[in-house]
C-alpha cells in the first residue's frame, strides 16, 4: 500500500552572518541571528518505485532555481536512500532570503522519515539537512535556525550553535524583487571579507535590537542591491525598522505600519515569527 506523509518546515530571515569554515561539513557554517517564521514549505512525499519532484513557489516563471531545487531533492532522497514522489509548495520565493532551500530539505526528510521509517531523530534530522545545505551552498545557517523557533541568535556554526530563542508577537512584513544567488555570495572571497568585517559583535536582547544590528550589518557589507534602496529609504523616512532580506533582492520590516510602506513597492506579504521548527501535518 502506497504510503504519504506531509511535513511543514518554517522559512527564516537572516539579518546578519558570517561565515565559518570548520574541519567537517558539520562543522562548517555561520554565527549570526535571524527570524524563523511562520512561512516556509509544505513537502507531501509518497513511496514510489521512482523519484519524481515538484516545486511550486512565488517565483517568476522560468526561475532557475526551481530547476536547481528539485535537483537536489532528488539527490537528497537518493542520498537516504529512497524512491519516492516528491510535491512541495513554497509560501515565498526560492533564492530571495527566506530560507526556503532550508525549509524544503527539513519538510523533506522530516516527511520521508515517516514514509519510510527511516528512525531519524529530530537531531538526525537537522545534522543531514545541515550537511547537505552547507554541501550545496545554498545556505550555511537557516537549518539550525529553522530546526526551533523565534529571533535565533547563533554564536557558532552548525546545528549546535544556537545559543538564544527569543519569542516575540510582532507584526512583520517582507517585499521582494528578485533572487540572488546564494552560492555566488558566500563562494567570494572577497565578499566574505567584507561580511566578516561588518559582522556586529552585539548579542540582541529583543527585535529592536536585532532590526538595528541587522540593517548596520546590512550596510556596512556592501550587500544591498541598489534595486531596494528606495525601499530602505521610505522606510527610514516612515520610522520603520527595516533592512535587507539575506540573501536576496528584499527587504523585511516590523511593526504595524510596515506594510503601508511596503505595498508602496510590490506584492507584500506579512508574517510572524513562528514558534516551532518542523512538524507533521498528515499521515
Amino acid at each position: 500500500m502506497e504510503r504519504t506523509a506531509v511535513a511543514f518546515a518554517p522559512g527564516h530571515i537572516s539579518g546578519y552572518f558570517r561565515r565559518i569554515d570548520g574541519d567537517t561539513l558539520s562543522t562548517t557554517g555561520s554565527c549570526g541571528a535571524g527570524l524563523v517564521i511562520d512561512h516556509g514549505v509544505t513537502a507531501t512525499i509518497r513511496s514510489a518505485d521512482r523519484t519524481s519532484v515538484v516545486i511550486m513557489d512565488h517565483s517568476p516563471s522560468g526561475n532557475p532555481l526551481i530547476r536547481y531545487g528539485s535537483v537536489l531533492l532528488e539527490e537528497l532522497l537518493n542520498d537516504i536512500g529512497v524512491s519516492a514522489t516528491v510535491a512541495t509548495v513554497a509560501d515565498l520565493p526560492i533564492g530571495a532570503g527566506f530560507g526556503m532551500s532550508a525549509a524544503a530539505i527539513l519538510a523533506t526528510l522530516t516527511a520521508a522519515n515517516t514514509v519510510f521509517d527511516l528512525n531519524l531523530t529530530e537531531r538526525d534530522i537537522a545534522e543531514r539537512a545541515h550537511i547537505f545545505e552547507v554541501s550545496h551552498n545554498t545556505g550555511l545557517g537557516d537549518v539550525a535556525a529553522a530546526v526551533g523557533g523565534g529571533l535565533v541568535v547563533r554564536t557558532a556554526s552548525g546545528i549546535a550553535g544556537v545559543a538564544t530563542r527569543i519569542f516575540s508577537n510582532v507584526d512583520l512584513c517582507t517585499v521582494t524583487l528578485g533572487s540572488i544567488f546564494t552560492s555566488d555570495v558566500i563562494n567570494s572571497s572577497e565578499q566574505m571579507r567584507k561580511v566578516s568585517a561588518a559582522f556586529p559583535n552585539l548579542t540582541p536582547k529583543n527585535l529592536r535590537e536585532f532590526m538595528q544590528n541587522s540593517r548596520k550589518f546590512a550596510e556596512a557589507s556592501d550587500l544591498i542591491p541598489n534595486k531596494i534602496r528606495p525601499i530602505l529609504t521610505a522606510c527610514d523616512d516612515a520610522g520603520i525598522q527595516a533592512s535587507m532580506t539575506m540573501l536576496g533582492c528584499g527587504v523585511f520590516a516590523a511593526g504595524r505600519d510596515a506594510r503601508n510602506i511596503l505595498a508602496k513597492f510590490g506584492r507584500t506579504v506579512p508574517l510572524k515569527i513562528c514558534p516551532h521548527g518542523p512538524m507533521l501535518l498528515k499521515i
